[in-house]
């Protein structure tokens, strides 16, 4: 497995000979067509794959127990900012984030801070957020028994979009800790 992240205007081969914004071919012909694009675009053979929305992040993060993020001060604005938009499209409450600092955020808290991109490094410091919180998950994960990431998987499992069949992504969660 490895962690690339590709910045949201890099201009690519949508993979059907049409140029625009990497970010545009998830729009346009969703995880296929994004994953056709960077097969083709940076010499990649990306065959599995697993995607999964603002909703299912949060859950998968809660499930956990929340992650471990040392959040700025010029973030936190921020981060409430889009907590409050997304908990009303999720219909859900929120909480906001009131001091910098190293602090376990919760699943909406978490999603939250990997959109954030008005601070200083733009969408670079945005694709080291992502990052760090895809860390923070993985180290949750590595700690978390078998049967809590059986259920997490498979409570997921309806929030995501993947190439897997439940049983294979069950098989390969549960040996995260290995």
């Amino acid at each position: 497995v490895k962690l690339v992240s590709v910045y949201r205007d890099t201009l690519m081969n949508l993979s059907d000979d049409t140029y625009n914004k990497c970010n545009a071919a998830y729009a346009k012909g969703g995880p296929e067509q994004a994953i056709n694009m960077l097969n083709m675009n940076m010499d990649l053979n990306i065959s599995d794959f697993v995607t999964i929305g603002f909703g299912g992040l949060t859950d998968v993060i809660n499930a956990l127990g929340g992650v471990e993020i040392d959040v700025d001060e010029n973030e936190i604005t921020h981060l409430n900012n889009y907590q409050s938009t997304m908990a009303k499209e999720l219909g859900i409450d929120y909480t906001e984030v009131t001091q910098p600092g190293l602090q376990t955020l919760n699943g909406l808290q978490a999603t939250a801070y990997c959109r954030i991109r008005y601070t200083y490094g733009w969408d670079y410091m945005r694709a080291a957020r992502q990052r760090e919180v895809l860390y923070q998950v993985i180290k949750k994960a590595q700690a978390a028994d078998v049967s809590t990431l059986t259920q997490i998987a498979t409570d997921a499992f309806d929030e995501i979009y993947t190439s897997y069949e439940l049983n294979n992504l069950i098989s390969d969660v549960t040996s995260i800790a290995k």
